[in-house]
């Protein structure tokens, strides 16, 4: 199978929408392009932007069909089954660790160790919350292959419970549990917390939790294009939306979300006490449907003084190092390894 034009496409499925089965391997659909300009007094921006790599034009260039409507969840899930499983190998090219399944207190994980012993250290380890809108796991795999080789440290990726057969708060519950497991074997200041999509917004529900809990916090996090306040749609999400599911975050997270109300901090935690977190990356790009709602938390991270930094790649779609093998992609894992390296090394 191959992974060559998977592309921006997967992003549909990073947050709801469409997945394809195209003629050289499993895709999804996604607008990587702004919607068509009406106003001919406009400059319009191209579909293809030339402010990226020649590898990254390749793939947004060549979009495959779109899934069938009828295609049903269990469809939708096999389909980041079978991509995860060929893009890793992909990413294991560059990147040597090896992947083991497994539980922690009860919740299955999976856990990445570096290859290479020099350098690494078995006093850390890395959390990761995983994307797929809450319904798929769409990077337990593809998240973590370059960040466990690159930060040498050991990952460990929570196969949390989806909806909509658990919605909030199962997906917290499940990551705050190996999280405390975690803290039987290491010192708060040895882990970090990261996530990707609704992995990234499930990273600050789950920090929000712990403080909740008055539980020693991480001592750094990952916010990597995701949202802190699920009870209204940012700017970006109507320029650049999922192409086959065109509906802003709060429609799109429903399942997730459930009768809880959306401005509650447990779940929204924008609207929370966001003083004394942990030191935090948010990274983005200027094509993603998610760019708002990200920046929007940065800033919010900045007002209650926090240590929190942006990274914006340029014109690239939702998510992209998750699924895009792109010098983009490497150079944002090198970005995020980097970044949670240095909390673990208390460097910030």
């Amino acid at each position: 199978m191959s992974v060559k034009l998977m592309g921006a496409w997967v992003a549909a499925g990073l947050l709801g929408g469409e997945v394809a089965f195209a003629d050289d391997g499993p895709a999804a659909t996604v607008s990587a392009a702004p919607p068509a300009c009406v106003n001919t007094t406009v400059v319009c921006p191209p579909a293809i932007p030339s402010t990226v790599s020649a590898q990254a034009q390749h793939a947004l260039a060549n979009a495959p069909k779109p899934l069938p409507a009828t295609a049903n969840l269990a469809q939708r899930r096999q389909f980041f089954t079978d991509y995860q499983q060929a893009f890793a190998k992909v990413q294991m090219r560059k990147y040597a660790v090896t992947v083991e399944n497994g539980v922690i207190h009860g919740v299955p994980v999976k856990t990445f160790k570096p290859v290479a012993a020099a350098g690494s250290r078995a006093d850390r380890v890395l959390m990761d919350l995983h994307g797929g809108a809450f319904q798929f796991d769409s990077g337990s795999l593809t998240e973590n292959v370059p960040i466990a080789a690159l930060s040498h440290t050991t990952v460990i990726a929570v196969l949390y419970r989806l909806a909509p057969e658990h919605a909030f708060p199962a997906a917290v519950d499940d990551a705050v549990s190996v999280y405390k497991e975690l803290l039987q074997t290491h010192s708060p200041k040895h882990i970090g917390l990261y996530g990707t999509s609704a992995g990234a917004i499930l990273t600050a529900e789950t920090v929000f939790r712990l403080r909740q809990l008055r539980l020693p916090l991480p001592a750094v996090l990952g916010f990597f294009s995701g949202s802190a306040d699920l009870s209204q749609a940012g700017d970006s999400e109507f320029y650049f939306p999922v192409a086959d599911d065109r509906r802003p975050l709060p429609a799109i997270v429903l399942p997730y979300v459930g009768s809880h109300d959306p401005k509650d901090p447990a779940i929204s935690p924008l609207y929370g006490n966001l003083q004394h977190l942990p030191p935090t990356l948010c990274v983005t790009s200027t094509r993603d449907l998610l760019l708002s709602q990200t920046v929007l938390f940065h800033r919010a991270l900045l007002r209650a003084g926090v240590n929190a930094s942006l990274v914006v790649f340029e014109a690239l779609p939702h998510a992209f190092w998750a699924y895009l093998d792109t010098p983009e992609s490497d150079e944002a894992f090198g970005i995020m390894a980097n970044f949670l390296s240095a909390g673990l090394d208390d460097r910030m």
